[in-house]
C-alpha cells in the first residue's frame, strides 16, 4: 500500500559467484522426462548466440568434430570464422545459402569429398564464389563434378585468391588457365592428380602481370604443360613429385641465369645431369632436394654446387644407386661454405668426403646420415671433432656403435638433439648414458615417443628419413641385381623406377608410389 511496485534487482557479483559454488545438479533421467530412446537434442532449445559462445571455448579440432554431429552446430560454429572446411558432398547443396549467410567472413575454404560420393557441382561452386568473393585460399580435394566451366566462373568472382590447391579433380588445363588469367594476385599453386592434365591438354599459360611465387606438381601424367610457369621470372619455389616423362627440357627453360628460384625439390623424376646443369644457372638457389632421381650423378651435383654459392640446405636421396658419392660430396665440401643443413640417404659417403665437409662447412647445424654401409665410428668421430656448430644430428641404418655415439655427444659442444634409429651395433646402455646429459634430447629405437624427424627445415617443418629398399641395377646378363645382392626381374625394375613404363603401367606406378609414401616422408 502506497509503495512502488517491486522489480527484480540486478544480481550482484556475489550472486554470480554463488552460482558456480553450488553443488552440481544431478544428471537428468531421460525416462523421467519422456525421452526413453535418449535421442533428444538438449541443445535444440538454446539460442544460436548462446551456442556460438559455447563453441568459442573449444579447440579447433573439437570444433571441427562437433560440427559433424549436426548441421545446426556447423552453422552456429561458423559465425565470424575466417576458415571453413566442408565435406563437399552433393547432399549439402540445399544448405549452402543459409550456411554462407552465416559464414559471411570466410577467407580460407577447403572442400573435400571422398571417392564413394558425388561432390558439389559447378552450380554449388559458383554459389560459393558469389557469397565469398573475398576468398584468399581455396583447397579442392576429390571434387570430381567440378568442370572447367565451374572453375572459370569461380575465378571471375574470386579475384583476390592468393593460394589454390587442387587434387583428384576432373577439370583440366582450361580451368587452371582461367584461374591464372583472372586471379592476378595468385601466389601459390598446387596441382595433384588432376585427370584433365593429359597428353592432349593445352599448355598452361601465365599472364605477364602474374605474381606467382610457388608451384607444386604431384603425380601428373603430362605435367610438362606447366613449362611456361616454371620459366616465369617471379617464381621462388618449385616442387615436382612423381610426375611422368622427361623433365630435363622443362628445367632448361628456367636455366638462363635470370631465374629467381630459391628452392627446388625434385622427387622420383626422370631428371639427368642435363637438368641439374640447368639448375646450376639459378644463382639465387638456397634449398635443393634431389630425391630418388637415379639418373643424376656426381657430375650433375658438382655443376650445381660450383655455381650456386648461396646454397644452405641440401637433401640427397641416392636410392643406393651409387651414382652420387665421394666425387659430388667433395665438390659440396669445396664450394658450399654456407651450408647449414645436409641430408644424405642411401649415399655411400666415406671418411674422405665427410671429413672434408666437416672441415670446410663450418656453419653446418643439421646433419642426417641414413642407409649407408660405409659410415662407421671413424666417420662419426671425424664429425664429432670438426662439426663445432652442429645442433641436430640424425643417423639411421649405419654401422656405428656405442663408441661413435659417445664421441658425438662429447665432441659437438652445441648438440641439442640426437636421433639414432636402426643402428644394430648401438646398445641400450648408451641410451641411459646419453640421458644423463640433461641438455641433450635423445630419440632411439624402443622409445615410446613419437618417431618424428630431428631436422628443422625452417618453413618446411620437420624431416623424417626412412631407408627404403634399393632399386634394381642391371647386371648386363639380361636380369637385374639389387645393390644388396638380390636379383629381380625386368618387370620389377620398370615398376620400381616408374620412369620408363608405358601407359599401361601408369596407374600401377602411382599406386606403388602412394603406398611408398606411408613409409617415407620428407
Amino acid at each position: 500500500m502506497g509503495q512502488a511496485p517491486s522489480s527484480p534487482a540486478e544480481p550482484s557479483v556475489r550472486d554470480h559467484t554463488s552460482l558456480f559454488l553450488r553443488s552440481p545438479p544431478e544428471f537428468l533421467d531421460c525416462e523421467s522426462i519422456g525421452f526413453e530412446d535418449g535421442d533428444h537434442d538438449f541443445t535444440a532449445d538454446l539460442p544460436d548466440d548462446c551456442l556460438a559462445h559455447i563453441f568459442q571455448f573449444l579447440s579447433a579440432g573439437d570444433r571441427k568434430r562437433s560440427s559433424l554431429v549436426c548441421k545446426r552446430w556447423l552453422f552456429v560454429d561458423g559465425q565470424n570464422r575466417h576458415r571453413l572446411s566442408l565435406d563437399a558432398k552433393a547432399e549439402i547443396l540445399p544448405f549452402l545459402p543459409c550456411m554462407f549467410d552465416r559464414f559471411d567472413s570466410v577467407t580460407k575454404l577447403a572442400l573435400r569429398c571422398d571417392r564413394r560420393s558425388f561432390s558439389l557441382s559447378d552450380e554449388a561452386l559458383v554459389m560459393i564464389s558469389v557469397r565469398c568473393s573475398n576468398l584468399t585460399r581455396v583447397k579442392l580435394r576429390g571434387c570430381r563434378e567440378i568442370t572447367d566451366l565451374g572453375m572459370d566462373s569461380f575465378a571471375r568472382n574470386c579475384k583476390n585468391l592468393r593460394k589454390l590447391s587442387c587434387g583428384s579433380c576432373n577439370f583440366g588445363a582450361k580451368g587452371l588457365n582461367a584461374m591464372l588469367e583472372h586471379c592476378k594476385v595468385l601466389e601459390e599453386l598446387s596441382v595433384k592428380r588432376i585427370r584433365g592434365i593429359h597428353e592432349l591438354a593445352e599448355p598452361i599459360k601465365l599472364s605477364l602481370s602474374s605474381s606467382l611465387r610457388s608451384i607444386c606438381l604431384k603425380e601428373l601424367v603430362n605435367g610438362q604443360v606447366f613449362e611456361s610457369l616454371v620459366a616465369t621470372r617471379t617464381l621462388k619455389k618449385l616442387r615436382i613429385f612423381r610426375c611422368l616423362g622427361n623433365w630435363d627440357r622443362v628445367l632448361e627453360m628456367n636455366g638462363d641465369g635470370n631465374s629467381s628460384l630459391t628452392e627446388i625439390h625434385l622427387e622420383r623424376l626422370q631428371v639427368s645431369d642435363v637438368g641439374l646443369s640447368a639448375i646450376s644457372k639459378c644463382s639465387n638457389l638456397e634449398t635443393l632436394h634431389i630425391v630418388k632421381t637415379p639418373e643424376c650423378s656426381d657430375l650433375g651435383l658438382a655443376s650445381v654446387v660450383e655455381r650456386c654459392k648461396l646454397l644452405r640446405k641440401l637433401h640427397i636421396d641416392g636410392w643406393r644407386t651409387n651414382r652420387i658419392g665421394d666425387g659430388g660430396l667433395m665438390a659440396v665440401a669445396k664450394h658450399c661454405l654456407n651450408l647449414q643443413e645436409l641430408v644424405l640417404i642411401g649415399v655411400n659417403a666415406t671418411h674422405t668426403s665427410l671429413s672434408a665437409i666437416a672441415s670446410n662447412c663450418k656453419k653446418l647445424e643439421r646433419l642426417a646420415l641414413c642407409g649407408s654401409g660405409m659410415i662407421g665410428d671413424t666417420e662419426i668421430g671425424c664429425i664429432a671433432e670438426k662439426c663445432v656448430a652442429l645442433r641436430k644430428f640424425c643417423i639411421k641404418g649405419c654401422l656405428i656403435s656405442d663408441v661413435g655415439i659417445k664421441a658425438l655427444a662429447l665432441g659437438c659442444p652445441k648438440l641439442v638433439k640426437l636421433k639414432v634409429k636402426k643402428c644394430k651395433l648401438v646398445t641400450s646402455e648408451v641410451r641411459e648414458w646419453l640421458r644423463e646429459r640433461s641438455i641433450l634430447v635423445v630419440s632411439m629405437d624402443g622409445d615410446e615417443t613419437n618417431d618424428t624427424g630431428m631436422m628443422d627445415g625452417g618453413d618446411q617443418g620437420v624431416l623424417e628419413t626412412v631407408v627404403e629398399d634399393p632399386p634394381p641395377v642391371a647386371d648386363g646378363s639380361g636380369g637385374v641385381e639389387v645393390a644388396g645382392g638380390s636379383r629381380l626381374g625386368l618387370a620389377m625394375l620398370k615398376t620400381k623406377l616408374g620412369l620408363l613404363a608405358g601407359r599401361n603401367l601408369v596407374a600401377s606406378t602411382f599406386r606403388r608410389w602412394s603406398q611408398g609414401e606411408a613409409t617415407s616422408s620428407i
